[in-house]
């Protein structure tokens, strides 16, 4: 297993600023925009145009921040609202918090008096630093569907739906969810999502990465075009990504070593509680079997 310093130098040894980063300093600029539109084309599987980044929520960034998340509110070149959220913090609830952000968006980018037929559509796309539920996989994606309980059959929209609302299935209406928990992902990339997951976990661009939005994260995305003192904020802010991950590797390891240790105890206390019942067959009396086993005497009666 690798140790902290060892995270540490392969985080710090990269020539790109990280994604996480550059979402709170560099990725609002509509210069570039290109890096964000590969991005969300790659993992949406359509073209994005970004029009404009919206009112979005963002810590500053200090040498205490250490948990911050990042929120950026896109809208697309068909009106739709996209929600890019990158946390570094393990939070248990994370996944109302995903659910709390959609609605949200809903609601607020509505105007009163509108029908229903104006709600807009919302992407919800989470980068997660931290083990988020129970999964095999890095990439997952959530939407609403109704299939009915007798025949498991979904309900679709009338033809008459469709084309109003110029989609094809009810799905299309709800808020989509993306989760992307690249800390998992330890392999090679073989396509452009995961030339990107690679980028994100790692802060690295490998020179055959051909994904959409790469080409433009190489060009814009370089240390080297930081100056001294957001360079000082940045190495701060990759310290604490390294104390992070070093806390988070340190509780899973002693969440195993005390899981290991009750799983002992309790065979032990098994092993005693088996043995003071054969004494027991035996004709040994409670009192010298409590002394022998070390079993309190009421736990001996009780046998």
């Amino acid at each position: 297993m690798k140790t902290k310093q060892e995270r540490g130098d392969e985080i710090m040894a990269s020539n790109y600023i990280r994604f996480d980063w550059a979402m709170k300093r560099l990725l609002r600029n509509k210069a570039n925009f290109g890096v964000l539109e590969g991005f969300l084309t790659t993992l949406l599987k359509e073209t994005i145009t970004i029009q404009k980044l919206l009112e979005s929520e963002s810590n500053q960034e200090d040498e205490f921040d250490k948990y911050n998340r990042v929120d950026i509110l896109a809208e697309d070149s068909k009106g739709e609202l996209i929600l890019i959220e990158v946390q570094n913090n393990n939070e248990y609830a994370y996944f109302q918090r995903m659910l709390f952000g959609a609605s949200k968006l809903v609601t607020e980018y509505i105007n009163r008096g509108e029908g229903y037929d104006k709600v807009r559509k919302v992407y919800s796309v989470n980068i997660v630093y931290f083990a988020l539920g129970s999964g095999k996989d890095t990439v997952y994606h959530g939407k609403t569907e109704f299939r009915g309980i007798h025949d498991g059959d979904i309900l679709e929209l009338t033809p008459f739906q469709k084309q109003t609302f110029k989609v094809d299935s009810v799905s299309q209406l709800y808020p989509e969810y993306y989760i992307l928990k690249v800390n998992d992902f330890n392999q090679v990339a073989k396509s452009p999502l995961e030339e990107w997951i690679y980028y994100l976990n790692t802060g690295d661009i490998p020179d055959t990465a051909t994904a959409p939005g790469l080409h433009e994260a190489r060009e814009r995305l370089k240390l080297n075009r930081m100056t001294k003192t957001e360079l000082d904020a940045y190495y701060r802010h990759l310290d604490n990504v390294v104390i992070l991950r070093s806390n988070i590797y340190t509780e899973r390891e002693e969440g195993r070593w005390e899981g290991r240790e009750e799983g002992r105890e309790e065979g032990r206390e098994e092993e005693r509680i088996a043995n003071a019942r054969k004494m027991k067959l035996k004709g040994l009396n409670n009192m010298m079997i409590s002394d022998i086993t070390g079993l309190p005497i009421e736990e001996v009666d009780k046998l």
